[in-house]
């Protein structure tokens, strides 16, 4: 029984992710698997992915994995990376998906031009680099994470939540999108914690150390 799985569905660096992890949690075991008893039988969840969501519903499926994703965010610990958090979402944009329907909302692409404050802007897709991140929320997550802190970001296709209530942070590309999510015991961002240096490693930390409660916190205005 590991401590903490990180599913392996073909998709994403999941070297990365696992040294990071073992950096900040000396002595767990960590085990990287695409193997569903695995996952049921680890204490927390990382699921990581680059990659198109289409290519991502159909390999959960083909390595029977969708189910144990499903059950591990809605009961333990779950962090998800990228494309780790657009499934969680009802739909996508990406070849019209459907998600798994965990956080209520959908997955868009970003559109070039896009209009801010009445001026258009020619973005760079997919948005690729460093960029700010504004907490929307007071959450364990963020313990010793400065707000605006910076994180590596590579991605076309950004969250947009139902309701306000699950976003937990925002970032500005040109305009503001949601890049992390809190709901009870999952949190998931769209950035790469485990290329964000400095802030990166202080979040996967908080993971290993977060025992979840249903949470309610303070919002800000971005």
């Amino acid at each position: 029984m590991p401590d903490i799985a990180i599913v392996d569905y073909g998709m994403g660096n999941l070297r990365s992710v696992s040294k990071a992890l073992e950096h900040v949690a000396q002595g767990a075991s960590i085990s990287v698997t695409s193997n569903p008893e695995v996952v049921r039988s680890a204490s927390r969840v990382v699921v990581p992915g680059q990659g198109a969501m289409p290519d991502c519903l159909r390999e959960l499926d083909k390595l029977g994995l969708r189910k144990a994703v499903v059950d591990a965010a809605l009961h333990k610990p779950f962090l998800g990376i990228c494309l780790g958090l657009q499934m969680l979402f009802d739909s996508s944009e990406e070849g019209n998906v459907k998600g798994l329907g965990i956080v209520s909302g959908k997955v868009r692409r970003f559109s070039a031009p896009a209009t801010t404050a009445n001026v258009q802007q020619r973005l760079k897709v997919p948005h690729m680099g460093w960029n700010q991140v504004h907490q929307a929320v007071a959450h364990p997550m963020w313990k010793d994470i400065p707000q605006d802190a910076r994180f590596y970001f590579v991605h076309s296709y950004y969250v947009e939540t139902a309701t306000p209530e699950p976003a937990a942070a925002y970032t500005e590309y040109p305009f503001p999108f949601t890049c992390a999510v809190a709901k009870d015991n999952i949190f998931a961002v769209q950035f790469h914690p485990e290329k964000s240096q400095e802030s990166g490693l202080a979040l996967l930390s908080n993971f290993v150390h977060w025992q979840p409660t249903v949470f309610k916190g303070t919002r800000s205005r971005f």
